[in-house]
């Protein structure tokens, strides 16, 4: 007799469906996995033996066969251990097999019969309701698994004893209750910030068009701090987003608790970070940074001192919104991120600051901003200056407006926007940085004057086309922020003036 328990093989964020299929027959003792097992799935069989015993059933002294089928698709990751087991005491008559058949199952085993969290209940789960099945995973996972829909049938049980009484009747088993972080408290807030008031009103900018950013200034100018308060003033996740985020999240395991939070995704990776790290890889084709940070915002701090071809991978990702990872195989994960970076003027930091003098000269500077290649700098919309604060800043009473206030300007624009591309036919659009070239030309049309100024300043700044569209983008969202119905002229004359590079960058430019 074969037992069947059906799981999943991860690939990206989707759940493949992989048939377990368990045979005991005569023959030499022992179990043996086949199925392209990597290690944590071949060392199971030890776990399965252990939590067996542990849970007092005994293994008869005969061949234990687990085909992972299909065969020829790679198994990775140790949640195929609680399908093994469960398989296992369908095909010895401790569970009903029948009962096995609606389910999905995952989870990691311990040595005592108990069951461990896993990574990916929130994908498992929306596969499994896919298939039209219900999910059994480990307790820890259950408020994450809950999440994908209240008709999926969700058992979270805490060990293979409460498995096997559930389905014998003596004792059932309740449905996990979907779990919600906390919201955060004590963001940092805008009001904090001295001075600075051009680049604030960047990051407004930024944050109503979902606009990727650059901010260059000397040591302690306060672009990171910038960067640190943009989450106090984005609009919080869209039921559809929060799904899309927490799955990746769930594949890399970074769910605690199972707990889901509306707030927009914040990577803030050192500036050491390899390839693999920003944009996915390694022997299990891991999501990297810029895929964690999908439907928010990649700060990228001291932006020179990445590695160039670091850099220069996320040019894709900022394109088509899309990671490769590549390892064993090809995996692609979501990655529609807002970039934000921050850098001084040359590796001293102070060229071009009144009074200062770089000790190396135009040299420094141009070495330095060197390590941005062009494509890169072509695919941010808006670079700012940030000059060190003045001591009359520091002193001036009073304090600056608060992030509640942008926040509720930057909520209105975007509710534009949103309703501007679902009136097009375009519903899964939910920014001005986002929209086609067809599309932003349509929508972003100047006026006559703003045509003529956008014509002369192309042709004297020799914008490329990708350049030339983005200050559309840019000058729609500001005109969203005046709730203009028309791009003006006005609109036009500070979309430009944020897409020049400026004095800081002549090299990159």
């Amino acid at each position: 007799m074969v037992a069947r328990v059906s799981t999943v093989a991860f690939q990206g964020i989707e759940g493949v469906p992989v048939d377990v299929q368990v045979m005991v027959a005569p023959g030499k003792v022992g179990i043996q996995i086949v199925g392209l097992p990597d290690k944590a799935v071949a060392e199971s069989r030890e776990r399965v033996q252990a939590a067996l015993h542990a849970s007092g059933l005994a293994l008869p002294a005969k061949r234990v066969t687990v085909n992972l089928a299909p065969a020829d698709l790679p198994k990775e990751g140790s949640h195929f251990d609680l399908a093994i087991a469960l398989g296992l005491m369908a095909a010895l008559g401790a569970v009903p097999a029948d009962a096995l058949s609606g389910y999905v199952v995952i989870g990691e085993l311990n040595l005592d019969g108990t069951i461990a969290a896993v990574a990916g209940a929130l994908p498992a789960a929306i596969g499994a309701n896919a298939l039209g099945k219900g999910l059994i995973c480990p307790a820890e996972s259950g408020p994450e698994a809950a999440w994908a829909g209240s008709e999926t049938d969700i058992l979270a049980p805490r060990s293979l004893i409460a498995v096997a009484n559930h389905f014998r009747g003596t004792q059932v088993l309740s449905r996990p209750e979907p779990a919600v972080r906390a919201a955060a408290e004590g963001l940092p807030d805008l009001a904090d910030i001295k001075g600075q008031e051009s680049a604030k009103r960047a990051l407004e900018v930024a944050a109503a068009g979902n606009h990727n950013l650059l901010m260059v200034g000397p040591p302690g100018s306060g672009k990171s701090m910038l960067a640190a308060r943009l989450p106090s003033i984005l609009p919080p996740l869209s039921p559809a987003e929060l799904l899309e985020v927490s799955m990746i999240h769930s594949i890399a395991g970074q769910l605690p608790g199972g707990k889901l939070s509306d707030r927009r995704p914040f990577r803030a990776p050192h500036h050491s970070a390899t390839m693999a790290a920003l944009i996915g890889g390694g022997f299990r084709a891991k999501p990297g940074e810029a895929s964690l940070a999908h439907n928010g915002v990649l700060f990228l701090d001291e932006l020179p001192e990445f590695a160039p071809q670091a850099l220069d991978a996320l040019r894709q990702p900022l394109e088509t919104a899309t990671c490769i990872a590549r390892a064993n195989h090809r995996v692609t994960y979501p990655a529609a991120i807002q970039l934000i970076a921050a850098m001084n003027p040359c590796r001293c930091g102070m060229a071009g600051e009144p009074g200062r003098s770089c000790a190396r000269g135009p040299r420094c500077m141009a070495d330095y901003q060197a390590r941005i290649s062009g494509p890169l700098m072509d695919r941010i919309d808006i670079r700012v200056d940030v000059p060190a604060v003045s001591a009359a800043d520091l002193i001036r009473p009073g304090t600056s407006e608060p992030s509640a206030a942008v926040a509720r300007r930057v909520a209105r624009a975007r509710e534009l926007q949103r309703d501007r591309f679902a009136g097009l036919g375009r519903p899964e659009l939910t920014s001005n940085a986002r929209s086609s070239t067809t599309m932003i030309e349509k929508i972003a049309e100047p006026d006559a004057a703003g045509l003529q100024l956008l014509r002369d300043a192309a042709e004297k700044m020799k914008f490329s086309a990708r350049g030339y569209h983005r200050v559309l983008k840019v000058a729609r969202t500001l005109a969203d922020l005046d709730a203009a119905p028309t791009v003006g002229r006005i609109h036009l004359a500070e979309a430009i003036s944020y897409r020049v590079a400026g004095e800081r960058l002549p090299a990159a430019a």
